[in-house]
């Protein structure tokens, strides 16, 4: 005759083989973020930085793309090796399932910024 505890065992084997998959599965697909390729130096990044860079954590736009930062003279991680055309600071790439959504390159100042941010959001 078959336990109580072989059966137990045997469900916790089970529940385990299910979370294993949904968070395989969402793992699978990426958050989308908002990339900000910068450099140390740079005049624009650092008046982006204190228009918008103070607060953005706190706006509705972070909850959607979430800021990234990546100095452009460093290695690119894998994940953005594919980027091409990157050669102004700052650029900003909005990215989703590991593809690009949308770019603004350059900081345009605070109005634009996010005008245009705003409109690549709307094509997630």
């Amino acid at each position: 005759m078959i336990s109580n505890a072989y059966f137990r065992l045997q469900r916790q084997v089970f529940a385990a083989v299910i979370l294993s998959f949904c968070l395989l599965s969402v793992s699978a697909a990426k958050a989308a973020e908002l990339v900000m390729f910068e450099s140390e130096g740079c005049d624009w990044c650092e008046a982006w930085d204190e228009d918008i860079g103070v607060a953005y954590d706190k706006t509705s736009e972070a909850k959607i793309v979430p800021l990234r930062r990546v100095d452009l003279d460093d290695d690119r991680p894998a994940d953005l090796s594919h980027l091409e055309g990157l050669m102004y600071t700052p650029t900003f790439v909005v990215m989703k399932d590991g593809l690009e959504v949308g770019r603004i390159i350059g900081y345009p100042g605070e109005d634009f910024f996010w005008q245009l941010l705003n409109e690549i959001i709307e094509k997630i």
